[in-house]
């Protein structure tokens, strides 16, 4: 889902990819039609391992998921790290929630945040234009 959300926020400005230290080796049903449900289409996508990024140039890593920020490496030439730790939709699920209800509510936290996250960097980039 960060890597459909941040794609439509900042597509334009980041070449953005998604991959894992555990990939599921698929996209959860859920996390399609939650982000369906917003107007992002990530039903091609596909689950991948870090370990097919560690040879190109990676100038940004952000990590999303619980212990991930330890478990990523470190790319050569990166500049610049984050982490904001969301919870795992099919293990978040709530008391009265469904599973959907929890992609749906964490969608919703990770748009908030990359949809900042882009703001900023728009604005930044902007601001070097004009310097």
């Amino acid at each position: 889902m960060a890597e459909g959300i941040l794609r439509h926020a900042a597509g334009d400005l980041i070449d953005v990819h998604s991959a894992g230290s555990k990939p599921a080796g698929y996209v959860h049903p859920k996390a399609v039609e939650a982000l369906a449900e917003i107007g992002i289409d990530i039903s091609e996508h596909t689950s991948k391992h870090l370990n097919e990024f560690l040879d190109r140039q990676v100038g940004t890593v952000i990590t999303v998921c619980g212990n991930a920020d330890q478990a990523c490496p470190v790319f050569p030439g990166q500049v610049h790290r984050h982490h904001w730790g969301f919870e795992d939709p099919p293990k978040a699920v709530r008391p009265g929630e469904s599973e959907l209800d929890a992609f749906r509510r964490i969608r919703d936290e990770i748009r908030k945040v990359f949809e900042a996250y882009a703001a900023g960097y728009r604005e930044g980039r902007e601001g070097e234009r004009e310097g």
